[in-house]
């Protein structure tokens, strides 16, 4: 059912790091991007592959984690993904992204919760020095980095706290809590 998969496909920042994922695999999740919806059928968004550890240790550097965590660098060693998919806007095809690249990211994501793996769009991106990094083309923008991975924590949905308070957090079981706001809350009849 959609529903449990859309539950199912949280964000997640700490990974099985030993656990591999293919370059089949990032194809298959891009393939989903590919045939989801593009404003006016432009397709401007390109993809770069990461499954290999050098080219992984190339990216991760270059990355933000969670705004809210503020006492956390980041994962450790051995919590760090398997795998990136880097979403670039080819600006020869067009100058405008914000539509597509939300659309491809979610059906990457989902299609990742359906594998059984979990992801994270990273758009806290240090551009320059992952395009100096990697290479990237000029003409292709730097949209966002998925970061991709077996998950190695578990996310709790719950509802909205009285105070309003959005901010996810971590217990002190390592749980990481994700408020979200009552469906009555946000429908205006």
């Amino acid at each position: 059912m959609i529903r449990d998969l859309i539950a199912k496909n949280r964000t997640c920042r700490r990974f099985e790091q030993d656990f591999a994922i293919d370059r089949r695999t990032l194809r298959e999740l891009v393939d989903l991007a590919r045939l989801s919806a593009s404003a006016g059928n432009i397709q401007p968004l390109k993809y770069i592959l990461s499954w290999e550890s050098e080219k992984n240790a190339l990216i991760f550097p270059d990355l933000g984690w969670a705004g809210y965590l503020e006492d956390w660098p980041g994962p450790a060693e051995g919590e760090r993904p398997s795998a990136y998919i880097i979403m670039l806007g080819d600006t020869e095809l067009h100058k405008s992204f914000d539509c597509d690249a939300g659309i491809a990211a979610q059906s990457i994501l989902i299609g990742a919760a359906e594998k059984g793996l979990a992801g994270c769009i990273i758009a806290l991106v240090q551009r320059e020095q992952l395009r100096n990094a990697l290479d990237i083309p000029a003409h292709c923008k730097i949209l966002v980095v998925l970061a991709l991975g077996k998950p190695r924590e578990k996310v709790v949905l719950e509802l909205l706290a009285p105070d309003g308070d959005i901010k996810y957090y971590r217990d002190r079981d390592g749980t990481h809590h994700v408020p979200k706001r009552a469906l009555d809350e946000i429908i205006i009849d």
